[in-house]
């Protein structure tokens, strides 16, 4: 069965890039053009979140924080994507498992959301919500 990836970006030709190479990479997508429904819990549990760190009219790092801080979602990685040379910092005081600043090189997309899925898989939940 496919690893589910949600992806929040408000870029339609980011958003498309990811489409294309993950699904081509074999995971499952459900894609979001902003954080509504992130923060209405309207989404599949995913086995990892990739998050811009500018979404409209919304911080990335909110959407980070709303995720770590929700039961349902706070075991599942969040990988923080941002053009900022900062995003690193910023992104792991925000509770974020990874971050990838752009521009990068789609290898290496692919190997930091491996890294993050196999390491969360590796990890026993702390709670007895488990992922659909």
């Amino acid at each position: 069965m496919p690893r589910k990836i949600l992806i929040a970006d408000d870029d339609p030709g980011i958003r498309d890039i990811f489409q294309i190479v993950l699904v081509k990479a074999g995971y499952d997508i459900e894609v979001k053009d902003d954080a509504n429904e992130i923060f209405r819990n309207n989404f599949r549990i995913p086995d990892l979140f990739l998050i811009d760190k500018l979404l409209s009219g919304v911080d990335g790092l909110d959407v980070c924080r709303f995720l770590k801080n929700n039961p349902q979602t706070h075991n599942i990685p969040v990988i923080m994507v941002s053009a900022s040379p900062d995003i690193g910092v910023v992104a792991l005081k925000a509770g974020a498992d990874d971050f990838i600043e752009k521009p990068f090189e789609l290898s290496y997309l692919l190997k930091v959301i491996e890294r993050n899925i196999e390491r969360s898989k590796n990890e026993k939940p702390l709670t007895g919500i488990t992922k659909s």
